[in-house]
């Protein structure tokens, strides 16, 4: 039976070392606090998306979330740091570039949505001041910073803290002993907190504990959201799949580079009763004894079968030189999409358009409140100004 934070796991001998690595945490924290270190505000909304644990809690799928929401509304740029990319400094992707040259999540988005703005830069100030100042990109109205609750350089207009209900923050350490990157009381930035990959059975009394356990101030609200997935897609061409496809005999190697694949085992076993899993450790880079593993692997198990992957880890595969032409036709990805629990989801779509539509520059909603506004009234322009969904 699956329990909230049910993946932690304490090594309590390295305890004295997290207590340094928090105590430097803490110290770095308190020069924010106090102004000594900066943090920039920019005028034009920034929605910042991420967590304070090592580790994967869907921020991709929830950002992506936030790209559907908003696109037809508004221009977005995504900006992320690029994870394991093999460039360096600032950089706007577009069609030719490569999973290599942005890094996997970005390459996957942008594969995705076409139409808006992607790109990378480990110093997130900078990426924000060259998508808003060059002339490709000077049109942007909206960005969203992916995997940036830790870059307090940037002060974002709402910050949404993710928490993966298989790690509970609150019932884990700082590194290197668990897997926090901040105390729990960094949680304290967030303005919207979001339990992620919940189990879609959870009870009504396991919201009520988790609601309590979180211990929010009373600035901030708490979500859940669980996973829910599209019908498989083959990485190298062919017919998609829904997993109702999937007879009970088939075969299913589970290939995941992910930080918790836990519950995308769990939303499978209904539709696939014979899994073997094949893990590898988050944004992993696939080699050539990767490669014959993979293949000698799929290749001794009985037909019918087929493999299933994350897109994020096709975003690596498909390039990859080597796979057998069995493994190649047999090979799709799972799109994940994120579904909001207990009928939040349209609360949590109008206090995002909200914030949007009060603080953008050129966008639609812009132009919707100011078609509101009476025909005497004064605008002020285009000034710097700090936004706060808070103020809002």
């Amino acid at each position: 039976m699956r329990t909230e934070g049910d993946l932690i796991r304490i090594n309590e001998w390295l305890l004295p070392l997290s207590w340094l690595y928090g105590l430097g945490v803490r110290v770095r924290n308190r020069l924010f606090d106090w102004g000594l270190l900066k943090s920039q505000a920019f005028n034009l909304p920034v929605i910042s998306v991420g967590n304070i644990t090592v580790g994967g809690s869907g921020k991709t799928p929830h950002v992506e979330y936030l790209v559907r929401l908003l696109k037809d509304l508004t221009k977005i740029a995504v900006l992320s740091r690029g994870y394991k990319r093999q460039t360096r400094g600032y950089l706007l992707a577009d069609t030719d570039t490569t999973m290599r040259q942005i890094g996997d999540e970005p390459y996957q988005m942008k594969k995705k949505f076409p139409d808006i703005y992607i790109a990378v830069d480990k110093k997130r100030t900078h990426g924000i001041q060259r998508l808003t100042t060059d002339s490709a990109t000077n049109d942007v109205d909206v960005i969203l910073l992916d995997d940036a609750f830790q870059h307090r350089y940037v002060k974002p207009g709402i910050n949404i803290l993710l928490v993966d209900y298989h790690r509970l923050i609150i019932y884990d350490k700082l590194l290197p002993a668990g897997r926090l990157r901040e105390p729990k009381d960094g949680k304290s930035r967030a303005d919207l907190v979001i339990i992620t990959k919940c189990p879609k059975d959870l009870k009504p009394m396991e919201y009520r504990v988790l609601v309590k356990a979180m211990d929010l101030f009373p600035y901030q609200e708490l979500f859940f959201t669980t996973l829910d997935y599209e019908p498989l897609t083959p990485v190298f061409g062919g017919i998609k799949r829904t997993l109702d496809s999937i007879i009970p005999q088939e075969n299913v190697l589970l290939l995941t580079g992910i930080a918790s694949p836990k519950q995308m085992m769990l939303d499978l076993k209904p539709h696939c009763s014979n899994i073997i899993p094949m893990t590898f450790k988050d944004h992993h880079l696939f080699t050539d004894k990767d490669v014959q593993r993979i293949n000698s692997t799929f290749a001794a198990m009985p037909l019918p079968k087929l493999i299933i992957t994350t897109e994020k880890d096709a975003a690596r595969l498909e390039t990859l030189e080597g796979l057998s032409e069995e493994v190649r036709k047999s090979l799709f990805a799972l799109p994940i999409r994120i579904k909001f629990m207990l009928e939040q989801e349209e609360n949590f779509n109008n206090k995002i358009i909200s914030y949007v539509r009060k603080n953008s520059r050129n966008s639609i909603l812009v132009k919707r409140k100011d078609d509101d506004k009476p025909r005497n009234s004064h605008h002020s322009g285009n000034r710097f100004r700090t936004i706060s969904f808070r103020d809002n």
